[in-house]
């Protein structure tokens, strides 16, 4: 599926990290990736889990590794157990991989019916809804999201200031 902008597929790696900081100059210094910019205690407007509300306290340094953005997730919170289980707080590794899809509900209808159950919903503090898919044996998390002109901004920017980046200011704010 072609979506706006030219993306389709993957267009987001994500690993789960303790510090958003350090973790995007260790992943800059050894794969050319960035720069990142950080973002603290993202606000969300709404988080759900299997139905019923829920607590989702994250930050984010993004960047860009070549063609896919790369992003750095340290989980400060995510209640109830369950999820704070599927979210695998206070692990590392790859924590989900994100892709645009053209309807949000259609998908996720999809993916569940397909046995990617949800195990997020959220709305964050601009209005962009995003969800969260159990990816099974895979081993992470399936994100998807619609591609929303300030979404599709965002992805831009952060490829352009990756543009014949010299290295310098690896950390820049959100």
């Amino acid at each position: 599926m072609e979506l706006p902008g030219g993306r389709s597929g993957v267009v987001q790696v994500a690993y789960l990290v303790s510090d958003v900081r350090s973790a995007a100059l260790r992943h800059s210094e050894a794969f050319g990736s960035g720069p990142f910019f950080v973002a603290d205690h993202i606000p969300l407007q709404s988080v759900s889990h299997r139905g019923g509300p829920a607590v989702f306290d994250h930050s984010s340094a993004y960047g860009q590794w070549g063609p896919v953005m790369v992003e750095l997730v340290a989980l400060h919170a995510a209640r109830p157990a369950s999820l704070a289980s599927a979210a695998r707080v206070g692990d590392t590794g790859i924590h989900h991989v994100a892709r645009f899809v053209a309807d949000l509900d259609t998908e996720a209808s999809r993916l569940v019916a397909a046995g990617y159950g949800q195990v997020l919903l959220a709305r964050t503090a601009s209005g962009l809804r995003f969800a969260f898919h159990d990816g099974g044996r895979l081993g992470h998390l399936l994100e998807i999201y619609e591609p929303a002109p300030g979404l599709t901004a965002f992805y831009d920017r952060v490829a352009s200031a990756a543009d014949g980046w010299d290295g310098s200011a690896p950390l820049r704010p959100m």
